[in-house]
């Protein structure tokens, strides 16, 4: 499946080698607008598979009858989540905006620079 490839998976990261850093693609945003039902999650994530549709990419917003009636309890039977997705885009946003910066100025961050010099001499 296309949305499962490791490649499409990096390239939607939003990770250093793609240059529009600004367009996150969320967890939750991509999925309700390309998956609306939640197919992919039902398969991959059998956990999930009775979660209804209206919460099958946010479960932690089912209210506790909804999850226990789906067979799904997060925290007990799905994990909570890791990150607060806003705060942590946001804040990968911000930093990927500052390194883009620093290489348009030509500057090197300090542990890139270092990274560089160590591989230097691995190589020799």
């Amino acid at each position: 499946h296309a949305l499962s490839s490791p490649t499409r998976r990096m390239w939607l990261s939003c990770s250093c080698f793609f240059y529009q850093y600004f367009r996150v693609y969320g967890p939750v945003s991509f999925g309700k607008k390309y998956d609306k039902e939640g197919a992919f999650i039902r398969r991959y994530l059998p956990a999930l598979k009775n979660m209804p549709a209206k919460y099958i990419y946010e479960p932690w917003l089912a209210p506790l009858d909804v999850q226990k009636k789906a067979g799904c309890v997060v925290g007990v039977d799905y994990p909570a989540p890791m990150v607060d997705h806003a705060v942590a885009s946001k804040e990968c946003m911000e930093k990927l905006a500052t390194a883009y910066k620093a290489h348009k100025e030509g500057a090197v961050a300090p542990k890139v620079a270092a990274a560089g010099v160590a591989n230097k001499k691995r190589k020799a």
